[in-house]
């Protein structure tokens, strides 16, 4: 009865000294938790304006629908070229790579939060001289009555046998892996933004180029009209200069003129193959020609006329998002850098056949298994984990200040946009005009030159005028596409 007594005793006391023990280490985990320094927690930018008009009292609450290249650009050839810059572009298909590495690590982190098993097979062979410790026990073994023969050791070369299981686990109770696993899906997130900025940015340079070709295509055919209406006035005054009611100073000015019509002319050929050759490296192909529309397709404006939510267009931006899915991911970052400042809880173990005999190595006396659990606390290493939380949260507070910066950039960006397609259309409609007038003034003075109310030089400004009014009115529709491009690309592009 007593030493049953004593034996709960001494249960009592390791009880007694296993909790001590417990607290003890609760009491220095907290320690370490009070000391270690607070993330900062700034991922909301300041707050947008309620609408881009400012004249505009009331708010949109609409969401806004994202765009789509066929029926903003209304253009199937400028649609066919996006398609094929899409599967062949180079940058585009390495972003398309980035993307793949940027899963890969996402699965890296999640792979983290779960144990490890490995399978081992360790087979080796040792000699034990015989003034060592190993050496010595293995030789007393041999000679103990209290093992049989399987049990005894070979002297000569002692086997090492394992064949079985290890597995090891971190617990993540501070979150410093379940962080890492965010960061990793928010960086994933940002290259799928990443993805669409680049769709973007392609679309812009491809529509920027086909547009130039349609203009410079349609500069080519003013150029060939006035040659023909240069050519007819140099044959009326050469046929004034025969029968004396010309001289030959005129004929000179109109055949100079001609000349550098001509000049112009081929210099925009030139233009036409080199922006030719621009869009075709974008679209990764090898020369050829771009099949192209003769005219600029009306645009789709009707966005234009739309009440957007500032904060739904804003936000949905592919700029703005990969900005602020990166804010996340460094967050996430940091967040792990503070959890380094924890100890760490391992826990482990194996399972398998061990032995130093080939004849019993799958005997069942062979098994053998073993738990291990470890707790690893820094100490002396609190300098560089201080500095690396220090980096941590200044790569934060950089992350915020970009996606301010692009929310800001954005708003404003579409500010200035959202009307500026709407200026162009009286500008365009005051040009064509001019046009249209300039037109019946070279008539009229071919006629005045013929009745002898006007002189040459009447004729070759007036056609002047013309040339320069017409190669004026398709810049103008040029900047007018262009505008469009940027107004697609502000609203979120990408291509749907």
């Amino acid at each position: 009865m007593k030493e049953i007594l004593n034996q709960y005793k001494n249960a009592d006391m390791q009880f007694i000294r296993t909790t001590k023990s417990a607290v003890i280490i609760t009491g220095i985990l907290l320690l370490t938790a009070c000391s270690a320094p607070k993330v900062s927690n700034k991922l909301d930018a300041a707050k947008l304006p309620e609408n881009f008009d400012a004249q505009r009292k009331e708010a949109s609450t609409e969401t806004f629908i994202p765009l789509k290249t066929e029926t903003f650009f209304k253009d199937p050839k400028l649609e066919a070229l996006l398609k094929k810059a899409i599967a062949k572009n180079p940058d585009y298909l390495i972003m398309q790579e980035r993307i793949l590495i940027a899963n890969s690590h996402l699965k890296v982190a999640k792979l983290a939060l779960l144990p490890s098993l490995d399978l081992v097979a360790d087979a080796s062979g040792t000699h034990f001289g015989k003034y060592t410790m190993e050496g010595v026990g293995n030789y007393d073994t041999n000679f103990s009555q209290n093992i049989t023969e399987k049990q005894r050791i070979n002297e000569d070369v002692t086997p090492n046998l394992f064949l079985g299981a290890k597995v090891s686990w971190e617990a993540d109770i501070w979150g410093k892996l379940s962080n890492r696993k965010k960061a990793a899906q928010q960086r994933f997130f940002a290259s799928q933004q990443g993805m669409r900025l680049l769709q973007t940015r392609l679309l812009g340079d491809i529509a920027d180029l086909y547009f130039k070709l349609i203009a410079l295509d349609k500069q080519a055919a003013i150029y060939d009209n006035n040659l023909k209406t240069q050519e007819r006035a140099l044959d009326i005054v050469s046929a004034q200069r025969s029968v004396g009611k010309a001289t030959e100073l005129a004929v000179q000015q109109f055949n100079a003129q001609n000349n550098n019509i001509h000049a112009e002319a081929s210099e925009l050929k030139l233009s036409i193959d080199q922006t030719e050759k621009a869009l075709l490296t974008l679209l990764g192909e090898y020369g050829g020609k771009v099949d192209r529309s003769s005219d600029f397709l009306a645009g789709h404006l009707e966005v234009l006329n739309q009440k957007i939510s500032v904060d739904s267009i804003i936000h949905k931006r592919p700029d703005v998002s990969e900005a602020y899915f990166e804010l996340l991911a460094s967050n996430a970052d940091a967040k792990s850098a503070r959890a380094a400042f924890f100890p760490t809880v391992n826990l482990g173990g194996y399972a398998g056949f061990n032995s130093f005999s080939f004849n019993t190595f799958f005997d069942a006396g062979s098994f053998a298994w073993q738990l291990l659990g470890g707790l690893t606390a820094p100490v002396f290493n609190k300098g560089q984990i201080k500095q690396e939380f220090y980096v941590s949260n200044r790569r934060q507070e950089i992350s915020f200040l970009q996606y301010q910066n692009a929310v800001t950039t954005a708003f404003n960006e579409l500010s200035a946009l959202l009307h500026r397609n709407e200026a162009y259309e009286d500008v365009l409609k005051y040009k064509l005009n001019e046009i249209d007038h300039l037109e019946i003034a070279v008539n009229v003075s071919n006629d005045l030159y013929l009745s002898g109310y006007a002189n040459y030089l009447e004729i070759i400004n007036a056609q002047k005028n013309k040339l320069q009014a017409e190669l004026d009115f398709v810049d103008i529709q040029l900047r007018n596409a262009n505008s469009q491009v940027l107004l697609y690309k502000a609203l979120g592009g990408g291509i749907n």
